[in-house]
Order: C-alpha cells, then structure tokens, then sequence
C-alpha cells in the first residue's frame, strides 16, 4: 500500500503502511462520524448567543482537512488501473 502523502491525523501516524481494506473501511467511518459531529458542533456556534467567528473558523479548517483525509483513504480503496 502506498502512504499517503498530506494526512496528520493522530490515528494515522505509523498506520499507513500496515492498513488493510477492513480497517481503511472502519477508520474512513470514524472520520466520517468527526466530520458530522464538526457539523453539530458549528451549528451550536452558529446559534450561540455570542458568536465566536475564530473557533467556528477553526472548526471549519478541521472539517475540510477531515473531508480531505476521508477522500485519500477512499482512494486507497480504489485499485489503480494500468492503462
């Protein structure tokens, strides 16, 4: 398997190398599930009677690299073609 360049997670330090499908499978489904609970956790802010731009900002970074290192394992699943 191939390490995949770009991902910092905590989980996946280490882990590249020795990842198989099932566990690909199980870890894309735990980043998934961050990524809904960031959802929650924005809208909280958004509706919080004292908006804080910063952290919603933050939130808002993590989701995107989350959504980032969900569409890298994804990829890891798809067998490359050789034309």
């Amino acid at each position: 398997m191939e390490p995949l360049k770009g991902l910092t997670h905590p989980r996946l330090v280490g882990w590249l190398d020795a990842m198989d499908e099932s566990e690909i499978i199980r870890l894309i489904a735990m980043l998934r599930q961050e990524h809904r609970d960031l959802d929650d956790a924005i809208d909280a802010l958004l509706f919080a009677p004292a908006i804080d731009q910063l952290q919603i900002a933050r939130l808002k970074k993590r989701k995107l690299k989350l959504k980032d290192e969900i569409a890298a394992f994804e990829d890891q699943l798809i067998p490359d073609i050789i034309a």
